[in-house]
């Protein structure tokens, strides 16, 4: 009864322990807990520079939401693109990266690189995925538009310096690691404590029993050896062996996985007497495949305003409002067909280019220079579909419009596999895995028009009945037969510098590209004469001539390529053709 007291005072200060250290873990969870964010700053001594870069790595440092916060003066934006592509359109012009963050998670780690004072200004470049505009301050949330990995640019007009005042906010990724540790050895201390004293009655009853049961005779004592605690004889525990210190720590596991929600895991480890062995699967590599140079979203935005720009030159039929958006085959084409509707009123203009609906895409996943993609779109004032042709030739550029070509009668642009995760470029003359190369396909083609007895004619679907290349040959066999008092010839000949090749998802490959097709005719005799249409005469000069004249048409096509050993024949998927020129021998 001495040790009673003492017991007593022993069990007290064991629960009083227990529960300071269980505040302790509480506390860590609450009052003493980390701030859910950090914020950190560009230093005040940064060199300013007319462009910002904020790195890839600094968007990903932490997993959630990244809010950014930019004070200037006068107009700015903020453009999101893909790290090379905002690297490639930096280019030489003096910035500045954001990088990192310091130790202390206070300032953002800012590099500063040299070169070209100013840039032009960064609005409405067909790299960005999207754009925020802002005047004087502006508070952004970073939200990725795709997997993969984005940039942003921050700038003013590409003159003026870039806004230097920025901070990003982040989610805090600072834990509590002792918390749910010490919240559950609180709990066993404050049960051991209050079991104590029951703990200690039941061995002094039991010793107590056992000097009862001993013998008083004086007669010899033996010893039992102790039970082994391993193998098997180990785990076969009695009620004897199980004693209040197991059944203790139990009860506190439990009571700790009520209190702290989704820490259950934790406090069964306190009863479990082999770690069970965790693994974790290697993430799946990721594709082999490039990244297409183009999201659908930037691709439907460049085609809207394609289209626009391409309206507002053939309502003024002034191709100087052409050269934002369109160029080579196809502004070439235009600007000529503006001359003529100018001097003859009753000339067809060009089929308009739309974007109401895009039926379909080829996008490159080339991330050089220059970038290609192949659209099939329609909308009002298109009969049937137009395949047009876009290609970027460098990073401050945008695209324009290189040809259009209206999709052949019967033909479904869709009908070989269009690869909807972009296509490798295939250069012209290369045949590596395909039927012809694109060089040879429109070869082949030209072939077939010039000389309608080709001995390539099988190599392309249909031969003569395809209705491009049916109507051609008619159109220049009437000529022939009803020429009485001239010769005429006709040629077909592929441009090379403007022939682009994109693969099929099925090892195909679409080749688009130009013919000319020059129409040559000469006077059989002295004071015959050839007399030429309205259109024609426009650049002629006149519309006689005693000599011989040459009309210039140029011809946009989009040829299908199968893929090597198969047998199937090339198909002429699109074709039109526009009047560029005539004059007189």
């Amino acid at each position: 009864m001495i040790g009673d007291p003492v017991r007593l005072k022993t069990a007290a200060l064991l629960v009083l322990l227990g529960l300071l250290t269980m505040l302790a873990g509480i506390g860590q969870l609450t009052f003493w807990a980390p701030s859910e964010t950090v914020t950190a700053s560009v230093p005040s001594d940064t060199k300013a520079a007319p462009l910002t870069v904020i790195d890839p790595k600094l968007i990903a440092l932490h997993e959630g939401p990244v809010k950014i916060k930019i004070q200037g003066e006068g107009n700015f934006m903020v453009a999101t693109g893909r790290p090379d592509d905002v690297e490639a359109w930096v280019g030489g012009t003096a910035h500045t990266t954001l990088t990192g963050v310091s130790a202390d998670q206070k300032s953002l780690e800012a590099s500063s690189v040299d070169g070209e004072a100013t840039a032009p200004s960064p609005a409405g470049s067909d790299l960005w995925v999207s754009t925020e505009d802002a005047s004087g301050e502006l508070d952004y949330t970073w939200n990725p538009p795709a997997d993969g990995e984005w940039s942003l640019l921050v700038a003013a007009d590409g003159t003026q310096p870039a806004p230097s005042s920025i901070s990003m906010t982040f989610p805090n990724n600072a834990t509590t690691p002792w918390a749910v540790p010490l919240i559950v050895l609180g709990i066993i201390i404050i049960l051991v404590g209050a079991a104590l004293p029951f703990i200690a009655k039941a061995l002094s009853n039991r010793r107590k029993d056992g000097q009862d049961d001993e013998p008083h005779d004086g007669g010899e004592t033996t010893t039992l050896p102790v039970q082994s605690t391993s193998g098997d004889a180990g785990r076969r525990r009695g009620p004897e062996t199980e004693g209040p210190a197991l059944r203790v720590t139990a009860i506190a596991a439990a009571l700790a996985a009520v209190m702290v929600g989704g820490t259950a895991v934790a406090a069964q480890a306190t009863t479990t007497p082999e770690a069970t062995p965790t693994s974790s699967a290697a993430a799946p590599a990721e594709g082999e495949g490039g990244t297409p140079v183009l999201l659908e979203s930037q691709l439907q935005r460049i085609l809207e305003q394609v289209a626009s720009t391409v309206d507002a030159a053939d309502a003024a039929k002034d191709a100087a409002k052409l050269a934002p958006r369109v160029d080579k085959m196809e502004l070439q084409i235009r600007t000529q067909n503006y001359k003529v509707r100018t001097a003859v009123s009753a000339y067809e203009a060009r089929m308009p280019v739309r974007a109401t609906k895009l039926q379909s895409s080829v996008i490159s996943t080339k991330r050089e220079w220059p970038r290609t993609v192949f659209a099939l779109t329609q909308g009002e004032g298109n009969v049937v579909p137009q395949v047009l042709t876009l290609v970027q030739l460098s990073p401050r550029e945008n695209y324009k419009l290189w040809g259009s070509a209206p999709l052949q009668p019967g033909t479904n642009f869709p009908s070989f596999p269009v690869p909807r995760e972009g296509t490798e470029p295939v250069p012209a003359a290369d045949k590596t895995g395909l039927a012809y190369s694109g060089n040879e396909a429109l070869g082949i083609l030209a072939e077939m028009l010039t000389t309608p007895d080709s001995p390539n004619r099988s190599k392309l679907a249909d031969g003569q009945a395809s209705p491009y290349i049916a109507g051609a040959l008619a159109y220049q066999a009437d000529t022939v037969k009803n020429g009485t008092s001239a010769n005429f010839k006709f040629t077909h000949t592929p441009v090379p510098n403007q022939t682009v090749v994109l693969r099929t998802a099925d090892g195909g490959a679409l080749v688009v590209g130009r013919l000319d097709f020059a129409f040559e005719g000469t006077p059989k005799a002295a004071g015959d004469k050839l007399l030429l249409e309205d259109d024609s005469a426009v650049f002629a000069g006149g519309k006689e001539t005693t000599t011989g004249m040459v009309l210039n048409f140029a011809e946009s096509v989009a040829v299908y390529i199968p893929p090597a050993g198969s047998a199937d024949p090339m198909k002429l998927v699109a074709a039109t053709r526009g009047l560029v020129g005539a004059s007189f021998k």
